[in-house]
């Protein structure tokens, strides 16, 4: 790329003197313009200081005449003691200033501002030196009045006459000196003024002049140095119009130059660069972290103790996303890669070459390779999943999706535009949703967990914003088709290892469920044609299976949440579960196996302080007693603490202090089992949400059973399930 010819420093020395000049002339004029002014302040407390000592001395023949009229009234009344005092004051007052106006000194004014008097000259001196014969005449005699003047018991006429006799002779010659002084100050300070203006006038007039040799010499100076600069822009432009990727320079304060290649405004999206600063180029295309990151980068390249191969592994722009920003909404966000290179002067970093490609294609194939690997990934999970849990969870966990994504598009569909209705459509929707999710979380299928966890964060939102309408749930429609989906890869896979395994050892074979469209849309999920899927005789087993995976759904909920916990039952593998109840009783089984560990029991450090065994015991039993089916299950953790829930309630807003305090247990635990409330501070993927004693609650009545809390608190909860097998 062609350069501009390097230009010799020295061209610009005179420019940078004559500026030098420019503004030394401008300085002195200044500094003169601020010594001037502070020499006019000073004449000017001057004249102020020799008005007031004659009129002071006025003020003092004045008190000392009215003080020798009343003589013999009494020296406490108020009258004599205000003449007494402006006497002192005003005897003070004359001889400080008259001291300063001789020697130059610091006078301080009636509002405390201190000042310097000037020097007077030889007529001024004169006045004041006769002046002050006059006051060392009189001011003893004052002294001498004054020290017992207040002293009934000393007579002070003789003093006070002597004064008022020698105040008659002095007063005349005072003022007079003191007039006169005045004149020759003000004489002076005008004379200076005069002068000063006359200095400043001629000042402006040098300055003025000065400045106008300078714009002419250097204007001219300019034109030669423009018509070289377009010579050799016109070369490079010639260069840039040839170039098909992005070229540009960057200023330290990230100014894109004014020449750059024709493509850069193809590749970037924008018909004027030249000038702009490349932060605006790119803000609100890019996040406002990798924004910061990049000034910061780019700092880091003007920094010459940097190297800049090991500066270019941070460049932040490596593949970035450019956000659209045109109106045409067609067209798609680019992936740019930016690439920075120093520009040396010398030894000196001068600029940046900022080289720009549009590596969209690349990037979309590297993503849609990287779906693919995501993909394999999941079947692989999956596929793990079918190998080491018992093909009837994983043919209940099957049928138990659908049935749940059957209901929640049944929900979808269902009229209903108040907002009682919405909101009781968001808490169905919530439940089955949660329930989807418990199942999934005990099978490690984290996929799954992973789309039912963020459709509950949307779930969670909306439960929160209050104001709710129809459309609030439309994006809940993605997350049921991709549940949806994934449900029929596990069916897909169980079947393909089906058909793989040998004749003999097949029981059954599995058919995948149909219903892959958009749960929204229609009712694909609900006609799905789901005949049992991994359907394989291991009834004898099944009790055994179900308990083990009880116990590892515990375990990993424990690691989760930093506890030990071991799951006890005598009963679970001794009794049959109806058919018809056994997905209600495992769904139910799993909201209070989830809500033990993670309300129930506490943790190591907390059960060792309280005596009890690091290690927590959930015991969790089945009972048939003829007409119903009974589940309990007991944890030996912290108990249900009412204050806390009572504690929450108002912290929530949903009862006033003096109302809470008047709830009962019984209330408390309605409150408890309502839809989103928990105790629990914040929310994770084993609880927080306020859902999981909403579905027992819901799943108790759909089957026309009973539900029964017991709880000590600090030693045990119960929860008791009654089901009728009818």
């Amino acid at each position: 790329m062609a350069t501009v010819p390097n230009v010799d420093n020295k061209r610009y020395q005179g420019l940078i003197i004559s500026i030098a000049l420019f503004l030394s002339l401008i300085g002195a004029l200044l500094a003169f313009t601020f010594y001037t002014s502070n020499l006019l302040e000073r004449n000017t407390a001057l004249i102020d200081q020799t008005n007031q000592v004659a009129n002071s001395a006025q003020a003092v023949i004045k008190d000392l005449f009215d003080l020798d009229s009343s003589y013999g009234e009494d020296t406490k009344s108020p009258h004599i003691q205000r003449a007494l005092s402006r006497l002192e004051q005003n005897t003070t007052l004359i001889t400080n200033s008259i001291a300063a106006i001789e020697q130059g000194g610091t006078i301080t004014d009636e509002e405390g501002n201190s000042y310097d008097l000037p020097k007077i000259d030889s007529n001024a001196q004169t006045n004041i030196a006769a002046a002050n014969e006059q006051w060392k005449a009189l001011e003893p005699k004052i002294q001498a009045y004054l020290k017992d003047a207040d002293n009934v018991m000393v007579p002070s006429a003789d003093e006070l006459t002597q004064a008022v006799e020698q105040a008659k002779t002095s007063s005349l010659f005072i003022n007079d000196s003191l007039d006169s002084l005045t004149k020759d100050v003000f004489n002076s300070a005008e004379r200076q003024a005069t002068t000063i203006r006359l200095i400043q006038v001629l000042g402006v007039a040098a300055i003025f002049t000065y400045f106008l040799i300078f714009v002419f010499f250097f204007v001219r100076r300019l034109r030669e140095t423009d018509a070289e600069a377009l010579a050799a822009r016109q070369e490079t432009q010639e260069i840039m119009e040839t170039v098909n990727t992005g070229l540009f320079l960057l200023d330290k304060d990230l100014n894109i130059g004014q020449q750059h290649s024709r493509a850069l405004n193809n590749i970037i999206g924008s018909d004027s660069l030249a000038g702009e600063n490349f932060t605006n180029v790119l803000r609100g295309r890019i996040s406002d972290k990798d924004l910061k990151t990049t000034q910061q980068f780019i700092e880091q390249l003007y920094n010459p103790r940097v190297k800049e191969k090991l500066v270019d592994s941070l460049n932040p722009l490596n593949k970035v996303m450019l956000h659209n920003l045109s109106e045409d909404k067609s067209l798609d966000n680019r992936f740019l890669d930016f690439k920075f290179s120093r520009v040396y002067d010398n030894k000196d970093i001068a600029r940046i070459l900022v080289n720009v490609n549009d590596v969209s294609d690349a990037v979309y194939l590297e993503q849609r390779l990287e779906k693919e690997r995501s993909q394999n990934d999941m079947q692989i999970e999956m596929l793990t999943t079918i190998l080491n849990v018992n093909p009837k969870i994983i043919n209940e966990f099957i049928g138990n999706t659908q049935a749940h994504i059957e209901k929640m598009n049944n929900i979808l569909k269902n009229p209903g535009s108040s907002q009682y209705e919405l909101e009781g459509k968001l808490k169905a929707i919530y439940r089955e949703m949660h329930s989807l999710k418990g199942e999934a979380s005990a099978l490690k299928l984290h996929s799954f967990t992973k789309i039912a966890s963020d459709a509950e964060d949307k779930l969670h939102a909306l439960q929160n914003q209050g104001q709710l309408s129809g459309n609030d749930f439309l994006p809940l429609a993605v997350h049921l088709d991709d549940l949806l989906s994934l449900s029929n890869t596990i069916a897909t896979l169980g079947e393909r290892i089906n058909r793989s395994a040998p004749t003999a050892a097949k029981s059954s074979t599995v058919q995948a469920p149909v219903a892959t469209q958009n749960p929204v849309a229609d009712h694909a999920a609900s006609n799905a044609d789901f005949d049992g899927g991994l359907d394989i005789d291991l009834d004898n087993e099944a009790d055994d299976d179900l308990l083990s995976f009880y116990n590892e759904f515990t375990k990993e909920i424990a690691a989760r949440q930093g506890k030990q916990v071991q799951l006890k039952s005598t009963t679970l593998t001794q009794t049959s579960i109806p058919a018809h109840l056994a997905k209600p009783i495992k769904e139910i089984s799993i909201q209070l196996l989830r809500n033990a560990v993670v309300h129930g029991i506490e943790s190591p450090s907390m059960r060792h302080a309280t005596g009890k065994p690091d290690i927590g015991t959930i015991d969790l039993e089945v009972q048939d007693n003829g007409s119903n089916f009974m589940l309990v299950v007991q944890d030996d953790g912290q108990g249900i603490n009412y204050d806390s829930i009572r504690n929450k309630l108002i912290q929530e807003g949903r009862f006033g202090t003096e109302e809470a305090n008047q709830l009962s247990k019984g209330d408390l635990l309605k409150q408890l089992f309502s839809s989103g409330f928990s105790t629990k501070e914040h929310a994770d993927e084993d609880g927080g949400r306020g859902v999981g004693l909403d579905i027992i609650k819901a799943k108790v009545k759909e089957y026309d059973g009973k539900l029964n809390v017991n709880s000590d608190l600090g030693q045990m909860t119960r929860f008791v399930i009654t089901l009728p097998k009818a």
